[in-house]
């Protein structure tokens, strides 16, 4: 995998043919392994933040702003997820600074809805249905990250980017609701 500046000579190597997966530093691991189920995770959260992108209309254009970068920045904690422990940390890591930008922009768009007093359905508008499938993906990668960090433990900046990164989707997805006329609606726990 790529990890920022270099270039990829070709899409195939064959080296993959026997289940192995070399990281950053020339290290090989199972494919199967905690280190590539969370970045191979991420991986697949960053192509459905590419449709969501290429799906939000021009009135939601600062939050296409947002899940850009936000897809940048998944490349960035790929790029260290994807470095062997034992090897030179990567030029680019998850740094606090990221952190920070996440919860600066989850007070934004958190202030861009009606309050909300319980669960709610994921769906409403189109786009809000998209961050929220991104929304639980990005759970997902969370969950698997932990399962890493029991095993070799992670920075703790990249810990709280991975817990921040669902509740700004979650953020968006209800100030994209809102700004598209649609109404949340509770799970109705009576069915």
């Amino acid at each position: 995998m790529a990890t920022g500046g270099e270039s990829i000579p070709r899409l195939y190597t064959r080296t993959g043919d026997r289940g192995t997966t070399g990281l950053a530093g020339g290290t090989r691991v199972e494919k199967d392994s905690s280190r590539i189920r969370v970045y191979g995770t991420y991986d697949e959260l960053g192509a459905i933040l590419g449709l969501v992108t290429s799906d939000l209309p021009e009135r939601l254009d600062d939050v296409r702003t947002v899940v850009r970068r936000l897809g940048h920045e998944l490349y960035v904690a790929q790029a260290e997820l994807a470095t062997a422990a034992a090897s030179r940390p990567p030029a680019h890591r998850i740094e606090d600074r990221h952190v920070r930008r996440l919860e600066e922009d989850i007070d934004r768009f958190d202030q861009d809805h009606p309050p909300i007093h319980s669960f709610v359905l994921p769906g409403g508008s189109r786009s809000a249905a998209l961050l929220h499938i991104a929304r639980a993906v990005s759970r997902r990668a969370e969950r698997e990250l932990w399962s890493l960090h029991r095993e070799e433990p992670q920075r703790p900046e990249l810990l709280q980017w991975a817990n921040r990164v669902s509740d700004l989707l979650f953020a968006l997805a209800l100030a994209s609701n809102h700004r598209l006329g649609q109404t949340e609606v509770p799970p109705d726990y009576s069915t």
